[in-house]
């Protein structure tokens, strides 16, 4: 099957985790991207190697899989010099340096802009382009810190801040990054300009979470730390602790709180004045209201220390109430595997003779024919290819490695078995 961005050809300059992801998304979208990186030890996400013996360590791998290698010092003149001539043939720029940076190598948008008229060039970094702070480098946890993420997780306003405990902030810059891309791609077709796009770290951390932001900068609405509680402020919407391990639940309109009630025998807080407020609990749409919430949390709490986990979340999932026993990402992944449980795309690729498993892309389109089937490259890997596509001779890229301007590597990323 074909897809989406065959034809489309992607320069990228972009390390680590939330530009490489944007590019990712791209290559597996089917654009040709070519990954360029320095030519001694390659991008940093090389050296997470965990003790395996290879520069495409796991880390690496999901997230550069399906592209191709060029190693070029783009700090050198005839480095830079080839990255313009390349972006010449080429639709989409990205990189996500410190602003300014690339400016020093003749590497900027109004530099690429002079070579290809219609660039959609994309800049990602911590801060955005302008500002006070856009010099400032970023990491996840310390946007999430200042953003005031971490003080909206964890329990009780005297609580030390608590980080998500993965990358949230990357990873969202790279799919809000793909986005914009794609978008800016849709224009260019139909109106035949370029774009520059200006993607930061702190916009995606806002971008997360959007309604918080909204209803502060219109209402004043200041942010509390609800825990584990849900969004909608139900007594009911919160995680509850089991005889054996925890279990989440979102009983937010009436209907789920009698249902939930029913199914753990608690069915006097339906009438319970104190509990509810009864007006709003016996309304045709809306939350469910706490007139006492501690005096309602201490009756659920009652009910299900008394129940185990996995069964009530059946039972609750049967009635109709969202529940979900609290599992750690293994045996979430263990569990989908043993059951199908939930319908999700297995992909894999060989790489350095091992496999290499995903569940896809976060989306499954019918007509785009699942994951691209190549691994990511060595480094390297596409150098030889990519230059002598651009016109080099052989002789001008052996000068070319030969002077270390580029590194070239023998084709070895497997496809998939």
């Amino acid at each position: 099957m074909s897809k989406p961005l065959e034809g489309i050809r992607v320069l990228d300059l972009s390390h680590v985790i939330a530009g490489p992801l944007t590019s990712f998304y791209l290559a597996q979208l089917g654009a040709e991207v070519i990954k360029v990186e320095p030519p001694i030890a390659g991008e940093v996400m090389r050296s997470m190697k965990g003790g395996e013996d290879t520069d495409t360590p796991t880390g690496f791998s999901v997230i550069n899989a399906g592209k191709q290698s060029l190693a070029l010092d783009i700090r050198t003149a005839a480095g830079a010099e080839l990255i313009r001539s390349l972006a010449a043939s080429t639709d989409v720029f990205i990189e996500n340096f410190r602003p300014g940076v690339v400016a020093r190598y003749g590497l900027d948008y109004a530099s690429i802009k002079a070579v290809k008229e219609d660039i959609v060039y994309c800049s990602i970094s911590g801060f955005g382009q302008q500002g006070s702070w856009a010099q400032r480098g970023a990491y996840d946890h310390v946007v999430q810190a200042l953003t005031g993420m971490m003080m909206m997780s964890g329990e009780g306003e005297d609580a030390p801040p608590l980080k998500v405990g993965f990358p949230v902030i990357d990873v969202a810059v790279g799919m809000l990054g793909a986005l914009s891309i794609v978008a800016a791609l849709h224009r260019k077709a139909r109106e035949g300009s370029g774009q520059y796009i200006d993607a930061s770290m702190v916009q995606a951390s806002l971008m997360l979470m959007y309604p918080n932001t909204c209803a502060y900068l219109t209402d004043g609405t200041a942010t509390r730390r609800v825990g584990n509680r849900g969004y909608t402020g139900s007594p009911a919407a919160d995680t509850y602790q089991c005889a054996d391990g925890w279990i989440a639940v979102a009983a937010n309109t009436p209907a789920q709180f009698r249902r939930l009630a029913a199914v753990l025998g608690v069915e006097a807080l339906c009438e319970d004045a104190r509990a509810l407020d009864l007006k709003a609990f016996n309304a045709p749409n809306g939350f469910v209201v706490p007139n006492d919430r501690d005096y309602v949390a201490a009756q659920l709490q009652a009910a299900f220390a008394l129940r185990s986990a996995a069964p009530l979340e059946d039972a609750l999932a049967s009635a109709g109430v969202p529940a979900g026993r609290v599992r750690k990402l293994e045996e979430f992944l263990q569990e989908v595997d043993d059951t199908g449980c939930v319908n999700l795309p297995d992909y894999r690729f060989r790489q350095d003779g091992r496999e290499v498993r995903t569940r896809g892309i976060g989306f499954a389109a019918e007509q785009d024919g699942g994951a691209s089937e190549a691994g990511a490259p060595a480094l390297g890997e596409g150098s030889h290819a990519v230059l002598s596509r651009a016109g080099l001779s052989d002789e001008e890229i052996a000068e070319l490695e030969r002077a270390g301007i580029i590194k070239t590597a023998p084709l070895k990323s497997a496809a998939l078995a």
